[in-house]
């Protein structure tokens, strides 16, 4: 197996130095593999399908979840004539739709909302930091069950994607950054596998190892991390241990010098047909080139920022230029990078949402002057909102029955909002949207029927957006 240098690290990195690159390393249920994942095309949903391309206006989607729940009434549904203890510290703004206003901490999205929907009432029932709801749609759920991530879970969107036979073949049509779910508490939570499809659908999960500038003091203590996603090493492959590697290279480099012994050794005679088809896509050179940043001008890494959220949005752009489905970003790391903000609400918004407002226009002006804005959606989100009323720590709580999402692109309209709350934000006044919805949305705008059934362990019918019906509304 093909080993890359990491760095004993805690938090985002917590993975040991050896194997912090390994995919067999963050392997859940022994078939966590890409290998595994390239089965995918074997077992597809129509025996005997050949791969396809999305149908709908979408071709790819990009989702950044914000994980923990974004306090919506602190970005993109203030009340300001509302008591001091509803209302926080932040004032609005206007933005480039007339009399929409949102936090005044993002001047570069309040610009951007002429491109965007925004709806104002996503509204449901599971109470959970998993992201379980957001990447499936279900919501039926509780911690005791659905904590951590077991074979009898729902699928996430980009597994049935793949379930599918979804996508292109040379590059990962799966891909999830900047490490999976809950790595920063060594725990796999919920969300992003293949579930009851099984794990040849899970996501390919990067690895990383941000810097911060110095240790957070506690929970809500938020330190900027710097750094970018790296790929996995290649799982069940001939050994090529990272001592062998020369850290006065580039990655890129040594990996170019290690691919060509292996090809001429014959070693690479004894791979399977699938080690060499993974071979070939993480070796390719459309693989490594999306996860290549050093391509990118300086000026357009400072654009999306150097932090390890600008930087994953970058690579999933060049990921959507390659032909990758479904990419997430899934907001947590060290430094307290989270969105759990039961206390210093506010404080750890002043760090949070300077990184948003970089990162997101960057790369909704990146897809429009690259002409992919129409062809990719992207959806800014979290698992819940936050409470109307400001706790005694200056935090917020959990609060499922409002929440917000933000797309771009992918055929949604643009400049229009959805959906109104009540005058604490605490539920909506009309057009509630759920998981479900939300999911349902995503796929059809993919092409692909939402009603649409796979077979769970016990082999019965499962809807993969659980009941939930597209918003037609926001379509264009």
């Amino acid at each position: 197996m093909l080993r890359i240098l990491g760095h004993a690290r805690s938090g985002c990195d917590r993975i040991s130095r050896r194997d912090a690159l390994t995919v067999g390393g963050l392997t859940m249920f022994g078939g966590v593999t890409l290998p595994n994942l390239l089965r995918a095309s074997e077992h597809a949903a129509v025996p005997g399908a050949v791969p396809r391309l999305p149908s709908g206006p979408a071709k790819s989607v990009i989702l950044v979840n914000l994980f923990g729940g974004p306090p919506h009434q602190d970005m993109f549904d203030l009340k300001p004539t509302a008591p001091e203890k509803v209302r926080g510290e932040f004032s609005p703004i206007s933005t480039s739709v007339p009399g929409l206003q949102i936090c005044e901490l993002m001047p570069n999205i309040a610009r951007i909302m002429d491109r965007a929907t925004l709806i104002r009432t996503y509204s449901h029932k599971y109470n959970s930091h998993n992201p379980y709801n957001v990447l499936t749609g279900f919501d039926g759920g509780n911690d005791r069950d659905n904590y951590f991530a077991t074979r009898a879970d729902h699928p996430g969107m980009g597994a049935v994607l793949q379930y599918l036979n979804l996508g292109a073949t040379d590059v990962p049509r799966y891909v999830s950054m900047p490490a999976f779910p809950g790595y920063t508490q060594s725990l796999r939570r919920a969300g992003p596998y293949g579930g009851y499809l099984g794990a040849r659908y899970d996501p390919l999960f990067t690895v990383c190892d941000p810097k911060v500038e110095r240790e957070s003091k506690d929970d809500y203590d938020p330190v900027v991390a710097y750094g970018q996603p790296q790929l996995p090493s290649l799982d069940e492959l001939p050994s090529i241990t990272a001592d062998r590697l020369d850290r006065r290279k580039s990655l890129l480099s040594q990996i170019d010098e290690q691919v060509s012994l292996l090809e001429r050794s014959r070693a690479g005679d004894s791979m399977t047909s699938f080690q060499q088809q993974v071979f070939r896509i993480l070796t390719g050179s459309k693989t490594r080139l999306a996860f290549d940043l050093s391509q990118e001008p300086d000026e357009v890494r400072d654009r999306y920022g150097r932090h390890i959220w600008g930087s994953s949005l970058l690579i999933a752009r060049r990921l959507v230029e390659a032909g990758t489905t479904f990419t997430t970003i899934h907001w947590e790391s060290k430094g307290k990078q989270h969105w759990d903000l039961h206390a210093n609400n506010f404080g750890m918004l002043k760090s949070h949402l300077p990184q948003l407002d970089q990162m997101v226009p960057a790369l909704i002006h990146d897809l429009e002057e690259r002409g992919l804005l129409d062809s990719t959606l992207v959806v800014v989100m979290g698992e819940m909102g936050r409470t109307p009323v400001v706790n005694a720590q200056s935090g917020r709580d959990h609060w499922p029955q409002c929440g917000f999402s933000l797309l771009f692109g992918g055929g949604t309209k643009r400049g229009f909002v959805l959906g109104r709350t009540d005058a604490q934000a605490a539920y909506p006044v009309d057009r509630p949207v759920s998981t479900g919805d939300m999911v349902a949305t995503i796929y059809h705008q993919l092409g692909v029927n939402p009603a649409l059934t796979v077979p769970d362990l016990s082999h019965r019918p499962i809807s993969i957006s659980h009941g939930g019906e597209p918003v037609h509304e926001i379509v264009a």
